[in-house]
């Protein structure tokens, strides 16, 4: 039996003169958009006729989920790995954390797999109920604690957009320096804007095939290094410093793989219902792990040429040094392939473009989700001004305040870690699984959870993430223990989850006694 649409006008009330029904409970369809004449209705409306997505944070009807191809799932985190701030994590292991190639290879490898579980789990949420990754999290923080979770995850969308297409723009300056800092900015926020400009279908026509060319440059890096004979087995050490530099490389492989969660479903919501769980799963998992793997893996094995010889002679510490990844990439391709090298590092910079689309297209959603009236701003204008916004912080970052944006960006990500660790014993332990959720309940407050156990639970993850993190500017008084007291090993991801965890689950058998939801 169908109900009456969700009127976004209204603020979230059922319009008796706009009615339209469905048979998906406390979905929108899409023709409700440019229903009325305000302003709204309007843009909506030109924005039907350029074929821009419409829909927000509203609930899909199932029988508009005509997305049915399952290579479209996993070819979307395909093409947002094989980037080249990947290969740039990769690199980490030993320029960063002091890791030989053994070691680094092996904390890849364990530490993304851990990283992709919980994104792979979340995608398969989309196809079920129809709704996006934070107004799923409304289900488990409720509806005025999910606000907190947003805020977070609108800092981290845009924070890691800046600091990426500040690494593409480096790309393109270094091989062409007339080439001005902002012009390389403004090209790739231009082009990742008008991708997610129009869309969902558009986001997955890009990042079907946008990954190809990368792995191709990244195979012609691979062979051209290879062939060179500069790759160097750097060893690994033993006891606790070694302990302390794997944890904490750890935690940003960790951080960067696992960051896709808070954006999960918003990539599968036009999936069927019917389509196989386990089919979405597995196809995520693939799709993040293995540019992920590849990528971070070769950057690995790279770096090490650099450890050899004079490090004011060797041309990889000295390309390293003068324009980082871009240029060990560099000092790999330029000299040995000459122009055709520079078009590869055009290529890889312009890579950034389907690492930043999820970022761009998903900082909207979760701007709607803050309240009720910047849901009532169409997705697309969201889409605008976060643009701008990280136009304007990468600027003038771009060479004062880079060091200071990734630093800030990876105590950002620890958040993730504590929404995990919220968010799955409320799915596994009160929600009992897919059955004990009542999906058309998604924007209706007195329904949700009050979010008084997600809200400690969150608060006693952030004390965690402090203890144990590792950062240049703060070590935890945990994490001074776990390696170097100097530099400490990074377990604030691991205490992040740990402390959020246990606290939710001892809250929220509280809360359900007193509040029943």
């Amino acid at each position: 039996m169908g109900v009456p649409d969700y009127d976004i006008e209204n603020g979230g009330a059922a319009s008796s003169e706009k009615q339209t029904y469905t048979d998906t409970p406390g979905a929108v369809r899409g023709e409700s958009f440019e229903y009325g004449n305000g302003f709204y209705a309007k843009v909506q409306r030109l924005a039907g006729k350029l074929k821009i997505e419409q829909r927000g944070i509203e609930r899909v009807p199932e029988d508009e989920r005509n997305d049915t191809s399952i290579l479209n799932v996993g070819s979307m985190w395909l093409a947002a790995n094989m980037v080249v701030s990947s290969f740039a994590i990769g690199v980490l292991g030993t320029a960063l954390f002091g890791c030989g190639f053994v070691d680094s290879i092996l904390t890849i490898l364990f530490f993304n797999i851990i990283g992709a579980l919980p994104v792979a789990y979340f995608s398969t949420f989309g196809p079920v109920f129809g709704l996006r990754q934070m107004v799923l999290s409304r289900f488990w923080f409720g509806w005025y604690g999910v606000k907190i979770i947003a805020f977070f995850n609108v800092l981290a969308c845009l924070g890691w957009s800046a600091v990426n297409v500040i690494v593409g723009a480096e790309l393109i300056h270094t091989v062409n320096s007339d080439v001005p800092d902002y012009a390389g900015i403004i090209i790739i926020a231009i082009i990742t804007f008008l991708i997610t400009l129009f869309g969902y279908k558009v986001v997955h026509t890009y990042e079907f095939w946008s990954w190809i060319p990368c792995f191709i440059i990244f195979l012609i890096v691979l062979g051209v290094f290879a062939h060179s004979g500069d790759f160097s087995n750097v060893p690994w050490t033993t006891g606790k410093f070694e302990a302390g530099n794997v944890l904490s490389f750890g935690a940003t492989v960790y951080g960067f793989a696992t960051g896709w969660t808070s954006y999960a479903a918003d990539y599968t919501v036009y999936q069927p219902p019917t389509q196989n769980r386990l089919k979405v799963f597995l196809s995520t998992l693939i799709g993040v792990l293995f540019p992920l793997f590849f990528t971070e893996m070769l950057g690995a094995a790279v770096i090490t040429a650099s450890t050899t010889g004079d490090p004011n002679t060797n041309p990889y510490m000295v390309g390293y040094k003068a324009a980082g990844t871009g240029g060990l990439l560099g000092a790999v391709l330029v000299p040995r392939l000459g122009r055709f090298g520079e078009f590869c590092l055009v290529i890889l910079a312009l890579s950034i473009i389907a690492n930043n689309c999820p970022n761009i297209y998903s900082v909207s959603l979760s701007l709607q989700v803050m309240a009720r009236w910047t849901q009532r701003v169409p997705r697309f204008i969201w889409t605008l001004i976060a643009t701008g916004v990280y136009i304007a912080i990468s600027i003038p970052g771009y060479n004062h305040f880079e060091a200071v944006l990734e630093n800030f960006m990876n105590f950002i990500g620890y958040w993730l870690a504590i929404y995990e660790g919220i968010s799955l014993p409320e799915h596994w332990f009160f929600k009992k699984g897919i059955s004990g959720y009542v999906p058309e309940n998604y924007d209706k407050p007195g329904k949700l959870p009050v979010g008084i156990a997600a809200i400690t639970g969150f608060l006693f993850g952030v004390l965690g993430a402090v203890m144990g993190m590792a950062q240049v500017w703060f070590i935890g008084p945990i994490a001074k223990h776990t390696g170097n007291p100097l530099y400490g090993g990074d377990i604030g991801s691991i205490l992040g989850f740990s402390f959020a965890f246990v606290t939710y689950c001892a809250m929220r058998p509280i809360e359900l006694k007193y509040f029943g939801r």
